[in-house]
This record gives C-alpha cells, sequence and structure tokens, in this order.
C-alpha cells in the first residue's frame, strides 16, 4: 500500500527544523512529531537555502495537516493488522 502524502504547515517545518538546530537529532525529532528523519533533513537543507516555504506552496490548514496524518496512520495500522492476520495463519497452520 502506498501512503498518502502528508502535507505540513509552514509552522509545523520551522518548529521541526528549530528542534534540530537546537541539537536534536533528526531521529529523535522525527519520531517525536511523526516525520520522517529524511524529510526532516530536507526541510533543513531547504531552510538553509531559504526555500523552506518556496514560492508555489499551498497553505495548509491544522484541519488538512491533522487528517493527512491520520490518513498515513491508517494506511499504516492496515499494513501492521495485514501482517498480523498473515503470521497468525502461518503459526496456527504450524500448531497442527
Amino acid at each position: 500500500m502506498k501512503m498518502p502524502k502528508q502535507e505540513y504547515t509552514a509552522e509545523f517545518k520551522e518548529l521541526a527544523v528549530k528542534r534540530i538546530k537546537e541539537g536534536l537529532t533528526p531521529v529523535a525529532v522525527g519520531k517525536e512529531l511523526g516525520v520522517s528523519d529524511q524529510t526532516l533533513r530536507n526541510w533543513v537543507k531547504a531552510a538553509a537555502a531559504g526555500k523552506l516555504n518556496g514560492p508555489g506552496t499551498k497553505a495548509v490548514t491544522p484541519e488538512q495537516m491533522e487528517l493527512s496524518r491520520l490518513r498515513a496512520e491508517n494506511v499504516r495500522l492496515k499494513q501492521e493488522c495485514a501482517i498480523l492476520k498473515k503470521a497468525t495463519a502461518y503459526f496456527a497452520r504450524d500448531a497442527l
């Protein structure tokens, strides 16, 4: 399953970049905010180039950001459920 593309507000991106500049690692900030560390590295690079919220960036409301996060979480949970179903079937077959 493909994860839906998430959209983040400019304030959210700036907060994440600020946390990294304060000395936290992208991995730690990513776990805290629910964003991949590679995305955070891209934001830091874009911020350094002054293009974090470049032209053509559409405004994203907090509601849209939350909806995007929930959709991504839903996809992840469906994947985990499918894995658990397969594991259950596998181990049930071995028990016989």
